[in-house]
C-alpha cells in the first residue's frame, strides 16, 4: 500500500469517526450540547454581560438587547435551569422598550389634544393604552424571575430575607420590587388590559425592608411610600408621612448617585394629582445634574430615571404649549421666567 492510500484511509477513518461522534450524540439526545451551551451562556450573562450592561449610559441600546436576547437566552430553559437572574434584568429592559414606545404615544395624544384634532388624540390614547398593557406584562414577569432567582416567596405569611451574594444581587431583587410596582402602574395606565395582581403591592412593601436603604439611594423606602399612597393601610402606625419619605429617599438618591427615587417620587407626583411636588422633583434633578456623582457600576439605573424624568416633564410641555420640553428649560414648567418679558423660541430651539 503506498503512502498516498495510507493519507487516504486515514482521512477516511477521521471523518467516519467523527461522523460516528455525531451520529452517537445525535442518537443519545443533542441535550448535553444545548445544556453545556445553555450554562455557559447563562454563567456569561451574570458574570460578564449584565455589569457591563448596567455601566452603559445608553437606555434605548440596553433596552434593545434585552428585546432580542431575552427569548435566545430563556430558550435554554428548555434543557436546564431558567436563568431567573439575568432574565428578570433582561425582561425589565425589554418592558423599558415598551414604554418607551407608550411614552410617545401619549405625547402624541397630549399634542393632537392641544391642537384639537380629535380623531387623531383617539388613535394615539388608545395606542398608549396597549402599549401600556405590554409594558405591564413584561414588568410582571420580570418581577416573578427577580423573586424566584432567589428562591423568595412574597406571598409568604413568614419571610426570610433572601441571601443576596454581592451588589448586583441586591440590585436585581431591589428592581425586580421596584419592577412589580412598574407593572401595576402601567396596568392601571392602560385601563386593567394586562391584569396584573394587585397584591404585589403590599408583598414589595413587606421585602424591601430587606434591603439597605441608604446605601440604595432611599429606593426601598420610596418603594414601600408608594406602597402606603396606593394602599393606606399597609402604613405602619408611627411612620412618617410618605410624601416626605419620598422626599428624603429623593435626596438619598442624589447622595448615592443613583437616582431611582426621583422618577418614583415624579410618578407619585402624576398618579396622585400633586402638580407642585411633581415640579418640585423635577427643578431639584435638573438642579443635581452639575453636582451628583453618578455611581458608574449602575449607571444605566440613573440614566433611565433621567428618562423618566424628562418625560414627566415633556408631558407637561406638551399638554400645555404642544411641545415638548426645550432643551435649555429643562427643570422648569415655563417658557416665562420671574421678572422677565415671557420668551419665545427661536430657531435654534427647533433644531
Amino acid at each position: 500500500m503506498n503512502s498516498s492510500l495510507v493519507k487516504s484511509f486515514g482521512r477516511l477513518r477521521n471523518s467516519g469517526l467523527a461522523l460516528l461522534v455525531l451520529t452517537l450524540l445525535a442518537g443519545c439526545s443533542a441535550n448535553p450540547i444545548y445544556t453545556t451551551t445553555g450554562v455557559v451562556l447563562s454563567n456569561y450573562s451574570e458574570g460578564e454581560a449584565t455589569p457591563y450592561v448596567m455601566q452603559m449610559s445608553d437606555p434605548k441600546m440596553a433596552c434593545a438587547l434585552g428585546e432580542g436576547v431575552d427569548p435566545l437566552l430563556y430558550s435554554f430553559s428548555r434543557v436546564t435551569d431558567a436563568p431567573e437572574s439575568t432574565g428578570s434584568l433582561l425582561m425589565l429592559l425589554a418592558a423599558n422598550c415598551s414604554e418607551y414606545k407608550a411614552w410617545e404615544a401619549e405625547l402624541d395624544y397630549l399634542r393632537a389634544d392641544f391642537a384639537g384634532e380629535v380623531p387623531s388624540a383617539k388613535d394615539a390614547r388608545e395606542k398608549a393604552k396597549r402599549l401600556n398593557a405590554e409594558t405591564a406584562k413584561r414588568r410582571y414577569i420580570a418581577y416573578q424571575r427577580a423573586m424566584a432567582a432567589y428562591d423568595f416567596d412574597p406571598a409568604a405569611e413568614e419571610f426570610e430575607c433572601p441571601f443576596l451574594f454581592d451588589d448586583q444581587e441586591e440590585l436585581t431583587f431591589l428592581l425586580g420590587l421596584l419592577t412589580g410596582m412598574q407593572a401595576i402602574v402601567n396596568d392601571a395606565n392602560s385601563g386593567a388590559m394586562a391584569g396584573v395582581p394587585r397584591n404585589i403591592a403590599p408583598q414589595a412593601e413587606r421585602a424591601a425592608t430587606c434591603l439597605d436603604n441608604e446605601k440604595w439611594g432611599g429606593l426601598p423606602n420610596a418603594i414601600r411610600s408608594m406602597v402606603w399612597l396606593l394602599l393606606p393601610d399597609t402604613q405602619p402606625s408611627l411612620a412618617p408621612d410618605p410624601w416626605k419619605v419620598l422626599e428624603d429617599s429623593s435626596r438619598l438618591g442624589v447622595e448615592a448617585g443613583i437616582r431611582a427615587s426621583m422618577a418614583l417620587e415624579a410618578v407619585a407626583a402624576e398618579t396622585f394629582g400633586r402638580p407642585e411636588v411633581l415640579e418640585d422633583v423635577i427643578a431639584r434633578f435638573a438642579e443635581a445634574e452639575n453636582r451628583i456623582d453618578v455611581w458608574s457600576e449602575f449607571r444605566l439605573v440613573d440614566e433611565v430615571a433621567g428618562d423618566a424624568i424628562r418625560f414627566s416633564s415633556d408631558k407637561h410641555w406638551t399638554a400645555n404649549y404642544g411641545y415638548r420640553t426645550p432643551r435649555t428649560y429643562f427643570g422648569r414648567m415655563s417658557p416665562e421666567r420671574v421678572g422677565e418679558e415671557p420668551e419665545t423660541m427661536d430657531l435654534d430651539d427647533l433644531l
